[in-house]
């Protein structure tokens, strides 16, 4: 396999970058904030506030297909394969977060990760785990 950001579509599960979806004036993942590569993918939070209350926060929209790839690629990351994305859920599960919760957060850490190595075009590399 080479080396570069294939490799990381090939880790991610389905391809993530180079979907099937039409991007607007070709629009890349790479090329966009975080935010933005977020909402894109439907995992970005949104608020239900209205006047003084405050409502839970919730995801919605997106790319279904990116979602849906992220958080099927997230699954055996958590538990399996990432020693990052397992501190961060073991980290979330302690503060008394829920598990899908904490699911979501990791597979939006997982869109962090690629967004990265494919805005470098450099090869994933795992760094240990910090606690």
């Amino acid at each position: 396999m080479r080396n570069g950001p294939t490799q990381v579509a090939a880790w991610a599960g389905p391809p993530i970058v180079g979907s099937r979806a039409p991007e607007p004036q070709g629009l890349l993942l790479s090329k966009i904030a975080i935010g933005e590569a977020a909402a894109l993918a439907g995992l970005a939070p949104y608020d239900d506030d209205s006047g003084l209350r405050r409502g839970p926060r919730h995801i919605k929209g997106g790319r279904q297909r990116l979602r849906q790839s992220l958080y099927a690629a997230t699954l055996p990351a958590v538990f399996y394969w990432n020693a990052q994305l397992k501190a961060v859920y073991k980290r979330l599960i302690a503060a008394g977060k829920t598990h899908k919760l904490a699911l979501v957060a990791c597979a939006r850490k997982l869109l962090i990760f690629v967004n990265t190595v494919v805005a470098r075009g450099t090869p994933w590399t795992s760094p240990p785990a910090t606690t």
